[in-house]
């Protein structure tokens, strides 16, 4: 087993070195990496290959990781990590009805996710049709920056925790739309004024959505939900005449969730 590390943290408290790391080694593992060699593993982690292995035959000790020699994957047990959250939060259980329900009335995927760190995290999703080439689904992740789930939810951060994860910088994966942090500051200033966040084609070519936030009774920003659209011959040319179609049902679904976050209280 690997030898616990502490380290001094700020405030005077202290971390787990190994447990970061281990935890960092499975959070590696996505839906574009879902078997990877223990260099990948490494490359991945910013690990050294010793040290990747170390942390790889360990969880494959507990039971989390699976390997044939070469390669290595997560098993169903890594779920048992994330049960105790999405069986104990209020947050997703209150969504999934009001997912469906709004799904049904526009006739498109719709979704809901928080935001951890510079990443968008999905923790409810109702499906309509394959629109994406990488599946999403529960638990999984993109950049904040190229999703409009992710654009609302950093649009209401406080300034400095924006810059912070603003810090490493973005891209644009399908060369649409925005690049450069810059011009993400703008963005999010309308975002914020507007109070919904559309993405065109920026994550994925011939992919739309639109979203909005969810707000706690205290104001602040719990959650966001969007619905996507594809782009084909019938879609409106204008991503901004498609959300206007959809925004009226997504604010109001929005709304349902946040007095039944109100009345759980």
């Amino acid at each position: 087993m690997i030898q616990e590390t502490r380290t001094p943290a700020a405030g005077g408290s202290t971390s787990v070195q190994s447990l970061a790391r281990g935890l960092d080694v499975i959070c590696a593992f996505d839906a574009e990496h879902p078997s990877m060699t223990l260099s990948e593993v490494a490359k991945r982690t910013d690990l050294s290959r010793a040290t990747a292995r170390r942390f790889l035959l360990t969880l494959q000790e507990l039971g989390y990781v699976r390997g044939d020699g070469k390669f290595f994957e997560l098993t169903s047990k890594v779920l048992q990590l994330g049960y105790s959250y999405l069986s104990s939060a209020t947050l997703p259980q209150l969504m999934e009805p009001v997912l469906e329900e709004l799904s049904s009335q526009v006739h498109e995927s719709a979704s809901a996710s928080v935001l951890e760190g510079s990443e968008i995290l999905y923790i409810a999703r109702v499906h309509t049709r394959s629109i994406m080439r990488v599946g999403i689904s529960v638990g999984t992740r993109f950049p904040a920056a190229n999703t409009s789930m992710g654009r609302v939810l950093l649009a209401y951060q406080a300034p400095g925790v924006l810059e912070q994860l603003l810090a490493a910088g973005i891209s644009a994966p399908t060369g649409h739309g925005i690049g450069t942090v810059e011009e993400l500051r703008a963005e999010l200033e309308r975002v914020r004024a507007q109070g919904y966040a559309i993405v065109d084609q920026e994550l994925e070519i011939g992919l739309r959505s639109v979203a909005v936030p969810v707000f706690a009774s205290d104001g602040s920003v719990v959650a966001a939900m969007n619905v996507s659209m594809s782009v084909g011959p019938a879609s409106p040319l204008s991503a901004q005449d498609a959300a206007r179609d959809i925004l009226p049902a997504l604010q109001k679904a929005a709304a349902q969730v946040q007095d039944a976050l109100a009345a759980s209280r």
